[in-house]
């Protein structure tokens, strides 16, 4: 009786390892390959606070917070090509708090390319069209401050040139934050 009982413990023991066997090396397999690197192209989008700190024109310097605050809350969309470039399209409505009283004073259309310059480091060369009849260009550098599995928190900090619509050509210059997904 002990033998058999011994006998059927090493069966039932080898049968199990025998069948397990698949299954421990798929896991292994699994568990030694490297993360899936991404697919391109990929999109993420992004959303965030904008707060400009102070322009510089002919006609003197501003500086927010001062007389009046200005607030943008852009939000976008990043289309990369490939872990090098892409393209991002920005909408950023523009609120003015002035005198006990606020209202929507602009809203920006702000397309442009990326550029990753170092891993979570990278360049955005935007266009800008401004509903209050400004245009031109903003350059931003974007720095991903922390990263997690399906989102990201980023610091940017934009320096938009601005002209036309009677008023003398301006740069400004921005700090922004938010988070990506």
């Amino acid at each position: 009786m002990v033998m058999l009982r011994h006998f059927t413990g090493k069966l039932l023991f080898t049968l199990c390892t025998f069948i397990s066997l698949p299954f421990s090396a798929a896991r292994a397999q699994q568990q030694a390959q490297p993360a899936a690197a991404p697919v391109y192209p990929r999109v993420a989008g992004y959303v965030g606070i904008l707060h400009p700190i102070v322009t510089f024109s002919n006609e003197g310097t501003t500086t927010n917070f001062d007389s009046y605050y200005v607030v943008g809350l852009p939000t976008g969309i990043n289309i990369w090509k490939s872990s090098k470039i892409g393209f991002s399209a920005e909408f950023v409505p523009l609120i003015r708090a002035e005198k006990g009283t606020s209202k929507m004073a602009n809203f920006l259309f702000h397309p442009g390319i990326l550029v990753t310059l170092a891993p979570g480091l990278t360049f955005a060369g935007r266009a800008a069209f401004e509903t209050a009849g400004r245009y031109g260009f903003t350059p931003v550098l974007n720095k991903i401050v922390k990263k997690n599995k399906n989102s990201g928190y980023f610091v940017a900090v934009p320096v938009p040139f601005r002209f036309g619509n009677g008023h003398p050509a301006s740069v400004t210059v921005g700090f922004q934050f938010g988070i990506t997904f």
